[in-house]
């Protein structure tokens, strides 16, 4: 249902925008990252759970259409050329909602990024798992908005690349960060899923009590 209403958003802004037919097939592209400072940000990638909006206005029907974020934080789309307006899905994503409205001026590729303030960042996250099963590492947890909350923090492992509160095969979450930096002590011994999989790999994410979704770290391998 997703998918359906997606491409009916789309053909309809496509549609009213360019004023080309609508089953020509759009080729330019509009590609970033969400950052903070400059920095991408990792976040979750299933379930389209972080999203921006790209509208043109200008036009009596403004239909938006979502712009799915991957778990790096990077994002791309195909459309016709013109100009847009990028801006974030309200109340959406480990950061502070995100009203900001990048314009876009689409001939043939743009790149842009679209800055976020977000409550936690995970910085220096290390892993590793030993022969015998037991995962150890450490984290700093840095509140960057004073008024955040921990609601908890978590560690993930996926047989997979693609690592977050879904796609996992080992989740351990803890409400109360000690101070920096944050030890990570797991024995797996027990876990047969983590044993059998041919490869793994892991992420800490951080969710503050105000946000829908967690911050992630980047994806660590661990075999």
């Amino acid at each position: 249902m997703k998918k359906l209403i997606y491409h009916i958003l789309a053909a309809m802004l496509l549609f009213q925008s360019c004023g080309k037919d609508n089953y020509e097939e759009p080729t330019s592209i509009i590609e970033g990252k969400i950052t903070f400072n400059g920095a991408p940000l990792n976040v979750k990638g299933t379930d389209q759970a972080v999203q921006l909006k790209l509208y043109q206005p200008g036009y009596a029907l403004k239909a938006e259409v979502p712009v799915f974020v991957k778990q790096d934080g990077s994002f791309s789309i195909k459309i016709f050329d013109g100009k847009y307006k990028l801006v974030g899905r309200n109340n959406n994503g480990p950061w502070l909602n995100a009203t900001d409205t990048v314009e876009i001026n689409l001939q043939g590729k743009a790149t842009v990024n679209y800055e976020v303030d977000p409550y936690y960042i995970i910085e220096n996250a290390q892993l590793a798992l030993s022969t015998d099963y037991k995962l150890s590492g450490s984290f700093n947890l840095v509140k960057n908005l004073p008024a955040a909350n921990l609601s908890y923090y978590t560690i993930l492992i996926s047989k997979t690349a693609f690592v977050d509160d879904v796609s996992n095969i080992y989740r351990k979450d803890y409400t109360a960060a000690p101070g920096n930096p944050i030890a990570v002590a797991e024995d797996l011994t027990s876990n047969t899923n983590v044993k059998s999989a041919h490869a793994l790999f892991a992420r800490i994410g951080v969710r503050a009590t105000a946000a829908d979704q967690a911050i992630y770290s980047e994806v660590i391998k661990l075999r």
